[in-house]
């Protein structure tokens, strides 16, 4: 059985739905990835997931590495034993905690040199370690090693960053290719290239040229505003394998999720849904509300009534906001529930209206009624 197949493209965009199969079992796409950064989606049981319809999550090499180790990881008869996950995994390399740690780290042609978070030790990422050490604890789909730098790049250094992305890609298939750990694993390969267009063509092109099952689109979303990472977005797909799957890092709302299946793309993640649970707030067909509102003390209603996750069906934005104000766990884990199957559904609505050929309609509807 092939790993991707598309079923229906839209006949007014590039939107798309298909099938991802792992060892695992087959993903319906589009398909968004809760973050379980350090084996466990924040807040949320694997039951929790099975329910709202998550097919598959996504881990973190840079934490897993750090903590609990690798070894602990493998002896446990890898991630999916350790965390009670029956369904796929796939794990990103680090690529952008290294970014984001730019005080602490040394990027070179060889790879990536930083200190823990946790105890300030030194440790060394390679592409080729990083394909191995994700092949050890089981993951289901692999993400190379890549350089991700902030939007506002200059040439030379964007430059420098796409090539090295690119090498750095090479290695990481060569050594893919010589293991015999799980020939089930799969392995994407990431595009760079910042804001400037030429580079982005060029690391699309090179990228998806390889012998990669999929295709990640990486560097956007990391700070600029949202019609720039849509415009880069578009401009990018023109030069991808659209045969394979096509995955946007790092995009969680959702106006941008909607946008990004209008462009193509088959698969996303991102902690927004998990992290603003936790600062109180919640997605709802009218837009994002905060539940720490004074207007909600007496409001009885549900978070969203068109909804049907636990949370929904169970309590009323008084409460939500009694537990929230109160500091309780359950605020987190009841948000966390709405929010996590509300992007899920919204994603699986998004998914059956390509198959019955409405998708654009479906798409301004949710935009119209949805207040940013």
């Amino acid at each position: 059985m092939s790993f991707f197949k598309v079923l229906k493209k839209d006949l007014k965009s590039s939107a798309r739905a298909g099938l991802l199969t792992t060892s695992r079992g087959t993903i319906q796409t589009p398909v968004f990835m809760p973050v379980g950064t350090k084996a466990t989606v924040k807040a949320v049981t694997s039951d929790n997931l099975y329910k709202a319809g998550c097919s598959i999550i996504l881990g973190n090499l840079y934490h897993l590495y750090l903590q609990p180790g690798i070894e602990v990881l493998e002896k446990a008869g890898g991630i999916h034993k350790f965390m009670n996950w029956e369904r796929s995994i796939l794990t990103d390399s680090g690529g952008f905690q290294v970014f984001s740690l730019s005080g602490i780290r040394k990027i070179t042609d060889e790879g990536v040199e930083f200190r823990s978070i946790i105890d300030g030790s030194s440790h060394f990422f390679t592409p080729e370690n990083v394909v191995k050490m994700q092949c050890r604890i089981g993951s289901d789909i692999i993400m190379v090693l890549d350089e991700c730098i902030p939007f506002n790049e200059d040439y030379d250094y964007t430059l420098e960053a796409a090539k090295r992305t690119i090498d750095w890609a090479k290695k990481s298939l060569r050594i893919k290719s010589k293991m015999d750990l799980n020939k089930d694993t799969r392995i994407f390969g990431i595009v760079q290239g910042g804001f400037i267009k030429n580079l982005r063509k060029l690391s699309a092109e090179t990228i998806s040229g390889m012998d990669f099952d999929g295709t990640a689109i990486g560097g956007l979303s990391v700070g600029e505003k949202r019609d720039l990472t849509i415009e880069m977005l578009n401009y990018t797909v023109e030069f991808l394998n659209n045969k394979k799957p096509l995955y946007f890092m790092g995009i969680g709302d959702p106006v941008g999720i909607i946008e990004a299946i209008r462009s193509g793309v088959d698969m996303f993640d991102c902690v927004m849904p998990t992290r603003i649970s936790r600062n109180g707030s919640a997605f709802t067909e009218n837009g994002r509300i905060n539940i720490k509102n004074k207007r909600y003390t007496y409001d009885f209603d549900p978070l969203d009534s068109n909804c049907n996750c636990y949370t929904c069906k169970n309590y009323s934005r008084s409460y939500l906001k009694h537990l929230f104000k109160s500091k309780e766990i359950l605020s987190s884990i009841l948000l966390t529930i709405h929010n996590l199957s509300f992007i899920i559904d919204l994603v699986d609505r998004s998914r059956n209206a390509i198959l019955k050929g409405n998708f654009e309609s479906f798409r301004k509807n949710f935009i119209k009624g949805y207040n940013i």
